[in-house]
């Protein structure tokens, strides 16, 4: 059959299609009759097939395009998807997440492993040779004198709020860039995320040296540890992310390697995910509170400040496993012996 007759032929029913799927767009499928349901699905399908025998003829380029735009129509009201709900996204974080982290709890231990091995290491290797400091600080650390800096901070009035929002604002991308780096890497069957963990674990470590050389060390860790407890942990656990990658791929468990690096990646992305409530938590402490120096808050203070927001991070995280003992213990004979 010709094209130009078999477009004469069809085409009332594409344009039967065309109103259904208007009338379905402006009112919903709900308002549509059950004949008129019945109707759509059954013209879809035709089309589908229409679009496949056009397509295989040259010069057909105009009802093809029309037709494209049919069918894709057509699939994305008989297909909408799942709508991310404000409940959905709640019931993640409050348990979904934390059921994660207690699920690939293995992962998660092994990220802080080599991240803190790495911090070991630029410690233990700056204290044996602090010529190595080119190679172990960061960059841009190494012509700043601690005390110096520390001196300078307790002079200055802070930054302003609009200042604080900005820094916040770029810290928060940074990290961010930084963790998908760490959770993509594992598609090299873990080596990347490997190195990257270990790398941003010595650069702390060879810092947190030379600040304790110069007798610095509660001010460096009063700098530190109130953003970096939840930034840090989101970071490892992308890591942890980056590692279930490598596990689909090194031990699939009798699936072929595509399948099962399809099915670790879902839960890996979900494990990803989950970081990002952390990395707002740590910018918005990093832009602030961290850059706020003594005399204007004590050491003290923000040490206490750092520990409470990390046995709220972990009390979080860690909520999976809580619950589970309780129900346990609930459910143990000696809690039904009256």
């Amino acid at each position: 059959m010709e094209l130009i007759e078999y477009v004469a032929l069809r085409r009332p029913k594409w344009v039967q299609l065309e109103r259904l799927l208007d009338l379905a767009e402006r009112d919903g499928l709900k308002k549509l009759s059950l004949e008129d349901a019945r109707t759509l699905s059954k013209l879809y399908r035709s089309a589908s097939s229409d679009l496949l025998w056009v397509r295989s003829r040259a010069g057909a380029a105009d009802v093809s395009g029309y037709l494209n735009d049919l069918v894709g129509r057509a699939y994305a009201l008989t297909y909408p998807g799942k709508k991310v709900r404000l409940k959905d996204i709640t019931r993640f974080l409050t348990h979904g997440f934390p059921d994660l982290m207690s699920a690939e709890w293995r992962a998660v231990v092994a990220s802080f492993l080599v991240f803190w091995g790495g911090f070991g290491f630029g410690w233990v290797g700056m204290m044996f040779d602090p010529e190595a400091a080119p190679y172990l600080v960061p960059e841009q650390h190494l012509k700043m004198d601690p005390v110096k800096r520390a001196a300078e901070e307790a002079k200055s009035e802070g930054a302003s709020t609009g200042s604080q929002a900005a820094f916040a604002s770029f810290l928060f991308t940074h990290n961010i860039q930084v963790a998908f780096l760490a959770f993509a890497l594992g598609i090299t069957a873990g080596i990347g995320t490997v190195i990257m963990l270990f790398a941003n674990g010595v650069l702390l470590g060879a810092l947190a040296w030379v600040y304790a050389s110069k007798g610095m060390l509660g001010w460096f860790w009063a700098w530190i540890l109130p953003h970096g407890i939840p930034e840090i942990t989101a970071i490892c656990i992308a890591g942890a992310a980056g590692f279930l990658l490598a596990r689909g791929l090194v031990a699939p468990k009798g699936l072929a390697r595509r399948v099962a690096l399809r099915r670790e990646a879902i839960t890996a992305v979900k494990l990803l995910l989950g970081t990002l409530a952390l990395f707002v938590l740590a910018g918005l402490i990093e832009g602030s509170i961290s850059q706020i120096h003594p005399p204007r808050l004590s050491i003290t203070f923000k040490i206490t400040f750092a520990l409470l927001v990390g046995a709220g991070v972990y009390a979080y995280l860690w909520s999976a496993l809580l619950r589970r003992g309780a129900i346990e213990a609930a459910e143990s004979p000696s809690a039904l012996t009256p």
